[in-house]
């Protein structure tokens, strides 16, 4: 009889273990290795490696992430795409890379574009930055917008705000718009406190354009007219040197003289670095400064870390009128800068069901939630309840760092005139000039207005040698804007 009971225990362990074994691959996998292209870690590339790790787990399948230098990352993906090549089974690449890659992807499966996973991701980039010509052809895998930080003990000291009323005339608060940001980087900077106003990417090759793009886009942007900051969305014709420009690169320049002294050498890493070791008052940047600010292993002012929407502006030029138009109230342009990496399924991987299986988990509000959180994924918010979940922060954030940082993304993504940056056959062809001249005019070899000039000539030049009018059917479908 004992012999009996032990016979059959051990096959209800041998069943337990084989329905363990079926949970275990659900979906089941098993034999299946995807190949998957990343920029060289840690950014995005560590979340695809976690991800790829509990994804194994989940399915019994395996995700090689491929890594290569941001400089050699495009090439490798056009190449293989336009050659047929069976290479990669995922891709992650830059928004202004999606033209050239979009006759070459396959469709997100429509069980993928619905249910509440499908809802929590921000319209931003359901709606607008994972569409091309009406089609989804990619996962939002990151959020990009940029956001204000600021350091709290600073602005609610005192002293401070006495002192800044006696010489400005209105209290020292969060800016609403550009020019009191420029009051207050110009209150804190004191080089002989080891502390100055503001950090921005000044560098060429570091980022610079897309905080020079987040100063302007508060000048160019007039509600109800999308597509009009960078392009004339009728013709094509640049409009990056009409005064909206002008200003937004005026105040960009002005904003360098209150940074710390080798400021022009920053790029976005430089940025955080001085925001998190306390040099300076307040910084405009992705939300990785946030999140590195808050952290206490790598910071000198965790728990004073604020957080908003970019300052606006009250008047904006209208490229239509040619004139400026008055508001009532600050209007906030904040700018989806870079817009966030994006994961697709090359038509010509022979694992299209595993792949997005895969990507689905990856930005599932679970997986993608925790990589959000998590310093060094250069994940940030893109779904509603990555900035609704407060459980997800509690240890990176105090309270009302949570609330705030939080705020500041959900209200920048939620914007009536948010705005997108651009997507377009040559993207880094019309940003390498704007760096060129970006560069020139922050040693002050050039005006803004010179500057400006030289780069609409030339962007108008590189329009027509790519063919204007494949390039404005691009920027108008980049845009959300119908064909003409």
């Amino acid at each position: 009889m004992r012999k009996m009971l032990l016979g059959a225990s051990a096959v209800a362990a041998l069943t337990l273990a084989a329905g363990g074994a079926q949970a275990a691959c659900e979906p089941d996998y098993s034999g299946v290795t995807l190949t998957a292209a990343s920029q060289t870690g840690p950014y995005i590339a560590s979340a695809l490696q976690s991800a790829g790790e509990e994804w194994a787990k989940k399915t019994c399948g395996k995700v090689n992430v491929v890594e290569f230098p941001w400089s050699e990352l495009y090439p490798k993906i056009v190449t293989s795409l336009s050659s047929g090549e069976e290479t990669f089974d995922v891709i992650t690449f830059a928004p202004a890379w999606s033209p050239d890659f979009t006759d070459f992807l396959a469709e997100t499966p429509e069980a993928m574009r619905q249910g509440a996973a499908w809802e929590d991701i921000a319209p931003i980039y359901r709606e607008q930055l994972m569409v091309w010509n009406g089609k989804t052809l990619s996962q939002t895998i990151d959020g990009d917008v940029h956001t204000y930080t600021y350091r709290i003990d600073l602005f609610e000291d005192p002293k401070e705000q006495e002192a800044f009323k006696a010489k400005y005339g209105y209290d020292l608060a969060v800016p609403k718009t550009w020019q009191q940001y420029l009051d207050i980087a110009e209150f804190f900077t004191r080089p002989d406190q080891g502390l100055w106003g503001t950090a921005e990417a000044y560098r060429r090759g570091g980022q610079q354009f897309w905080f020079f793009f987040s100063h302007a886009a508060a000048y160019t942007n007039v509600p109800g007219q999308p597509g009009a900051m960078f392009f004339d969305p009728d013709t094509m014709d640049a409009n990056i040197n009409n005064p909206g420009w002008v200003r937004g690169l005026e105040e960009y320049v002005k904003s360098s003289k209150f940074a710390p002294p080798n400021a022009l050498n920053f790029s976005f890493g430089e940025v955080n670095a001085a925001v998190a070791g306390g040099q300076v008052a307040q910084s405009i940047g992705w939300g990785d400064t946030g999140v590195i600010a808050a952290d206490k292993a790598q910071s000198k002012i965790a728990g004073n870390v604020g957080s908003d929407i970019l300052p606006g502006s009250t008047e904006i030029y209208d490229y239509k009128t040619k004139d400026w138009k008055k508001f009532d109230e600050v209007v906030h342009s904040p700018f989806m800068a870079f817009g966030g990496w994006q994961a697709a399924v090359p038509a010509t991987s022979q694992q299209q069901e595993a792949a997005w299986n895969f990507i689905e988990f990856l930005s599932s509000p679970e997986v993608s939630g925790k990589a959000a959180v998590t310093g060094g994924t250069g994940v940030n918010p893109y779904r509603i309840s990555h900035t609704t979940n407060m459980d997800l922060w509690k240890s990176l954030f105090t309270e009302r760092e949570a609330k705030e940082y939080l705020a500041g993304q959900a209200n920048s993504l939620a914007a009536p005139n948010v705005v997108l940056d651009m997507r377009l056959p040559g993207y880094f062809s019309y940003t390498e000039v704007v760096e060129i001249e970006l560069s020139k005019a922050l040693a002050g070899e050039v005006t803004a207005q010179q500057a400006l000039d030289t780069v609409a000539a030339e962007w108008n030049r590189l329009t027509d040698e790519f063919g204007r009018e494949n390039q404005l059917a691009a920027y108008r479908a980049a845009m959300g804007l119908p064909p003409k």
